[in-house]
């Protein structure tokens, strides 16, 4: 358990130094919008094939379509309640910081989880997996910190944000070693198809429009570099 809980802090660690690096490092927003794109490509491989794909083979149709909607419908609500509080503000610099971090909740503990039971029987954790979720992670911590900054959040307040989703992310890895060893097919290949939901769509409410706002159309191949990464790296498992 304490082996899952470490790769699960591992894994999430790159929000926070991805957070600092938007905070503290000067980097041009054309740079900042091509390191997301590169993130959101690692995303598109690892929920269609770490996730959705092997959610399917392990659960089959009604799970996984249950599992993504479910992703999904709670990303919308939960980002429509930001723009809300937010005071029905309809920026996507307003609320994209909150919606990020929203995003990386509802995909990285459900990720989290699944990497935590992909230590049970020994087997040791999946590097394909794991460099996915770090490279992905990286340029969310970014992207949403930089615009918190600009909304005047402090950099403290920033980090203690991005550090508590790392030690969800821990908690949550070491709850899918114990939990998930003995759990049905079904409702683990549901836990892998709601962050597939979630993940798809923080990456059309707000990673991709982000990036191509502020890149431009070197977001297309940056998006393709992210993914041939992330797939090549999971092929290779």
């Amino acid at each position: 358990m304490l082996e899952a809980a470490f790769w699960g802090l591992v894994a999430a660690s790159s929000l926070v130094i991805g957070a600092a690096v938007g905070i503290w490092v000067p980097i041009s927003r054309r740079i900042v919008a091509l390191i997301m794109a590169f993130g959101a490509g690692a995303l598109i491989s690892a929920l269609a094939f770490d996730l959705t794909e092997e959610a399917f083979a392990q659960g089959g149709t009604g799970p996984v379509a249950l599992g993504l909607a479910l992703g999904g419908i709670t990303f919308f609500v939960g980002d429509l309640l930001i723009e809300r509080g937010l005071g029905g503000s309809s920026s996507r610099n307003a609320n994209g910081g909150p919606a990020i971090v929203l995003g990386a909740l509802l995909d990285g503990l459900p990720e989290s989880i699944v990497l935590g039971a992909s230590l049970i029987g020994g087997l040791g954790v999946s590097v394909s997996f794991l460099a996915a979720v770090f490279a992905s992670n990286f340029p969310e911590g970014l992207g949403a910190a930089r615009d918190l900054r600009e909304a005047g959040q402090s950099p403290r307040r920033i980090l203690l944000l991005w550090v508590g989703v790392a030690l969800a992310s821990s908690v949550a890895a070491a709850i899918g070693f114990v939990a998930l060893g003995d759990m049905p097919p079904e409702p683990a290949a549901l836990i892998k198809a709601f962050a597939a939901g979630a993940i798809l769509a923080v990456l059309a409410d707000s990673l991709m429009p982000e990036a191509f706002r502020d890149g431009g159309i070197g977001v297309g191949l940056a998006t393709v570099f992210g993914f041939s990464i992330a797939f090549f790296l999971s092929s290779a498992s």
